[in-house]
């Protein structure tokens, strides 16, 4: 198999890479990525000078180049990562999130229906192109229920939107075009290798620094977390056995709040690496004002691709944070590494 991964070098796409190439002998990748300040290719490194391993830095909006990557690598399969995410930003910056979220999937989609009509037919058989999507499409839950397949559309921020948008193409061009498409929605990822301006790597690198922890309103929004590791062993089963046409949700149903997410971090960070001055973190923790279209509660039926496909997380929301905690406190240089741009944790979307 010949997978080009669109966004390989970000968090879920470098964690995607490296279990394709440690637990798939047989497989090539091919990792498209702009490199963009949430691209890192250190987090590449233990499986750079694999021969099954190629890495191509290119803008998936650009057309020519995209089409010249298909034609040259010849894939059995794309797993569509590569986009901007983080609300915050998309509340500063919406006009990035349209290019590379809506228009580069536009790019991409064009360029996988061109290679596909002109491949042999064997490939044609083979392809299968996943696009993968948050919850966040889905808008805002009340304090029961879930978000299923069936789920209507409601997004609440320019990301959401702009990632709806993205999800209607991959599926017009599945209805149109009959590319062979695939859609998954994920729930929050978290794990190694995340770039330190989602919460839990920033409230870890903000901890140890003797800051403020800052939560939003109440602390009180809800969340289902799902370990990186996991979402990739789902999206390789998707891969694998999914069917054309299908949209997949992807959660483990471990809803919590932030203000729990952070509790539980600070008591892994007491133990693992207590404050030089005595007491807790938690002591740290302050509640600021809410960024604007805060989504109160996403919570994933996973159902579907556990009754089909056969997967189930293999982490709990606790072992998998301890793990992270423990990762980043042993990868402090490769967090001081990637935050030498112009992020530097600080608030982003404040509409101050």
């Amino acid at each position: 198999m010949r997978v080009l991964v669109t966004g390989g070098a970000g968090f879920i796409g470098s964690a995607f890479v490296r279990q394709l190439i440690q637990e798939e002998p047989a497989t090539t990748v091919i990792n498209v990525d702009k490199l963009t300040y949430a691209g890192n290719l250190e987090s590449l490194e233990s499986i750079a000078h694999s021969p099954r391993y190629h890495f191509e830095r290119a803008d998936i909006c650009d057309a020519k180049r995209m089409q010249r990557i298909f034609d040259d690598y010849r894939p059995t399969a794309v797993l569509h990562l590569a986009s901007e995410t983080h609300v915050d930003r998309s509340i500063d910056g919406p006009a990035a999130f349209i290019a590379t979220n809506v228009v580069g999937t536009y790019t991409l989609l064009e360029a996988a229906r061109q290679y596909w009509k002109s491949a042999d037919s064997m490939t044609r058989e083979a392809l299968r192109f996943l696009h993968v999507s948050t919850d966040e499409v889905f808008g805002s839950l009340g304090p029961a229920g879930y978000f299923s397949e069936n789920s209507s559309y409601a997004p609440r921020s320019p990301y959401a939107a702009s990632k709806a948008a993205a999800d209607h193409l991959a599926r017009t061009w599945h209805e149109t075009y009959e590319l062979p498409v695939l859609l998954t929605n994920c729930s929050n990822n978290f794990g190694p290798y995340q770039f330190p301006e989602k919460l839990i790597p920033l409230m870890i690198l903000t901890a140890l620094e003797e800051k403020s922890l800052p939560l939003y309103g109440d602390g009180q929004n809800i969340r289902d977390w799902l370990y990186v590791e996991d979402h990739c062993h789902a999206l390789r089963r998707v891969l694998a056995v999914g069917r054309v046409g299908e949209s997949y949700n992807i959660g483990t149903n471990n809803e919590k709040r932030n203000l729990e997410v952070v509790e539980l971090l600070c008591a892994l960070l007491d133990e693992l690496r207590p404050r030089a001055k005595g007491g807790s973190y938690r002591n740290l923790i302050q509640f600021v004002a809410d960024r604007p279209g805060h989504d109160r509660r996403y919570a994933i039926d996973a159902s579907k691709i556990t009754r089909e496909l056969g997967w189930k997380a293999r982490e709990s929301f606790e072992s998998g944070l301890r793990k992270t905690v423990q990762w980043y406190l042993d990868n402090l240089p490769w967090c001081e590494q990637v935050m030498q741009g112009s992020y530097r944790g600080e608030r982003l979307g404040a509409l101050s």
